[in-house]
């Protein structure tokens, strides 16, 4: 068995296709059909088995393969930056996701302080949705990810991050601002700005599902999956919207945006750090969630969105 095999393998394996296996390799198709030809003769069992023209599924024993593959690939990855630090180099890969608000708005200071720190790390951040973070933890594609504690399952290790609780975004001096105690039947009088139906979280259908139970009628005007997007429509008057904000950040300069909280509604939440259980971070990259950490700590202030009902931070 050669190394070359169990890359070929693992790549075909988690890519699903030969042509996409072989553009990620940068070698040809028939040089990876090859390897892993040889390598399933030397094991004496088939590994791989197509469905139709296009598509591959992996048989029994390609599953045994796969996990003992990640396992090698991991074992390798770990080496190599063990024997960095033992040089005295904080130098290796990072992989990190999260949803595109989280990117864009709590991120940014944390990173920049980092790349000062650690010139030689080679960063690989992914903007994903909260979902699709955690199928890429699972799949220990990640070293780690930010995804809502509450979404995160068991078998995952988290650390809590920033609390997040659930706000109505209006225009300043919508009629709403001026109530002592906002309700969903108030709420909906008025045209909602929603995430679209399908996101694995809780939000949207909490509300609908409160809405449609005590027969109160909505309109949806506008679907959107970015509180960006929501925001601007929302300062717009085309309707109001829904955000979970961390209350310890600075408020959006220049927007004409207010923030009424629902947390008679939606009970607060915890963005959280994820990685897998089994996962051992190098220092390099420990060092990353002690300054991620670090910045939390530093100053209050006024309360900040970082995503939608459903599509949160």
């Amino acid at each position: 068995m050669e190394w070359q095999q169990i890359l070929s393998f693992y790549q075909v394996a988690k890519l699903g296709s030969f042509t996409r296996a072989a553009e990620a390799a940068f070698r040809t198709q028939s040089a990876l059909s090859q390897q892993i030809k040889a390598l399933e003769e030397e094991l004496g069992c088939q590994l791989l088995e197509r469905i139709g023209k296009r598509k591959l599924r992996l048989t029994a024993a390609g599953e045994k393969f796969l996990r003992f593959a990640q396992g090698i690939l991991e074992d390798y990855g770990r080496l190599q930056e063990e024997l960095s630090a033992a040089k005295g180099l904080h130098q290796g890969p990072l992989r990190l996701a999260a949803p595109f608000t989280t990117l864009y708005h709590l991120f940014r200071e944390s990173l920049q302080a980092y790349m000062e720190q650690f010139p030689q790390v080679q960063l690989s951040i992914l903007d994903r949705s909260q979902s699709q973070v955690i199928d890429l933890v699972k799949a220990g594609d990640l070293d780690f990810g930010l995804a809502l504690e509450s979404l995160i399952p068991k078998n995952l290790a988290i650390r809590r991050w920033k609390k997040v609780e659930t706000f109505l975004m209006v225009p300043p001096g919508h009629p709403l601002t001026a109530a002592k105690k906002v309700t969903i039947q108030e709420i909906a009088r008025y045209p909602l700005i929603l995430p679209p139906k399908g996101y694995k979280s809780a939000g949207r259908a909490t509300l609908e599902g409160f809405l449609n139970k005590q027969g109160i009628d909505y309109h949806v005007v506008m679907e959107s999956s970015n509180v960006e997007l929501s925001s601007l429509y929302v300062e717009l008057g085309l309707g109001v919207s829904f955000a979970t904000v961390a209350a310890d950040l600075l408020p959006l300069s220049g927007r004409k945006l207010a923030f009424i909280p629902l947390g008679r509604y939606f009970k607060p939440d915890y963005l959280a750090v994820v990685m897998r259980r089994d996962k051992v971070l190098a220092p390099y990259k420990e060092a990353f969630l002690g300054i991620l950490f670090e910045k939390q700590n530093q100053g209050r202030g006024a309360a900040r969105p970082v995503g939608n009902v459903n599509e949160t931070p």
